[in-house]
């Protein structure tokens, strides 16, 4: 069979920056689908020539870019700075993915559009619910294969972050999860992950209490998280619409309308002893982008 020919790379700059934002995804009962971005950043720099410590993300992803792009591979240095806590449950993985993606792809002259840039990083990241948002920004609902379904969000709207001290892995969190569920539990979950979808769609926030109960996968991790129903109950308390666990934990995310810094207290009071901190954020509607 005949070599398929790489494109001609076309002149980039020597070195670029990419900011990009932190996540919460799942929002309760959108297992794997929903999300949003936050206006909380990592910022990935990375120039041609080498050397980079070794990572298996990089390589991954670089493997998967110059694959994409039909373009020679070459040697590169990446670093990364930023805010985003590291595997709390807040898109950390996806700021190391997209970054390195949007990165080489401007190095290279731009082959790849951000909805593909989005598609390698959703295939490495194994699920869309955090490189939809990255990507694009704002509230999505996303499915890996076609593109997310996205939406601004209001400044008004407050996300208020418990981080815990302590790290949950992603493939334990899973572990926990039970192959089966209760048929009527799903559809309870299932209804609200529309209800929540909607909210968004109509920018109605206030249609979001009472929408975030899901069956899916939070009762399931209670048990790496075990103050995560006082601290949700707290929050709801002092005024918040409700909230989850964020992505796979240990961050939980409520939101509000008004007096985040109220909530922010509940949360921590309810979370009892130990060096949780809370951030207040509210939602970037960027996404990825060149700085």
């Amino acid at each position: 069979m005949p070599k398929t020919k790489s494109k001609k790379q076309k002149a980039g700059p020597e070195s670029v920056t990419i900011r990009v934002p932190a996540t919460t995804a799942n929002l309760g009962p959108g297992f794997d689908c929903l999300g949003i971005a936050l206006r909380i950043y990592n910022r990935v720099t990375v120039r041609h020539g080498g050397p980079s410590q070794p990572h298996v993300m990089a390589t991954d992803a670089a493997a998967k870019f110059f694959t994409a792009a039909q373009v020679p591979s070459f040697a590169f240095h990446w670093e990364i700075e930023g805010e985003v806590p590291q595997s709390r449950g807040l898109g950390s993985s996806v700021t190391v993915r997209l970054g390195l993606l949007h990165g080489l792809n401007e190095l290279v002259g731009r082959p790849l559009d951000r909805e593909r840039l989005f598609e390698l990083c959703a295939t490495l990241e194994g699920h869309p619910d955090n490189a939809a948002p990255a990507a694009f920004g704002g509230f999505t609902a996303a499915k890996i294969g076609v593109p997310p379904l996205r939406v601004d969000v209001s400044p008004k709207l407050h996300f208020v972050l418990l981080v815990p001290d302590f790290e949950i892995s992603t493939p334990a969190a899973r572990a926990v999860l039970p192959e089966m569920l209760d048929r009527k539990l799903a559809v309870e979950s299932a209804v609200n992950a529309c209800r929540v979808t909607a909210a968004f769609m109509t920018q109605e926030y206030a249609a979001l209490r009472g929408s975030f109960v899901d069956h899916f996968h939070q009762p399931h991790r209670v048990s790496l998280i075990p103050f995560l129903p006082k601290v949700l109950t707290a929050a709801e308390g002092r005024g918040a619409l409700g909230g989850f666990l964020s992505g796979s934990g240990s961050t939980i995310c409520c939101l509000t309308l008004e007096h985040p810094e109220a909530v922010a207290a509940a949360m921590r009071s309810a979370a009892g002893k130990g060096d949780a901190y809370t951030l207040i954020a509210t939602a970037d509607n960027e996404g990825a982008k060149v700085v």
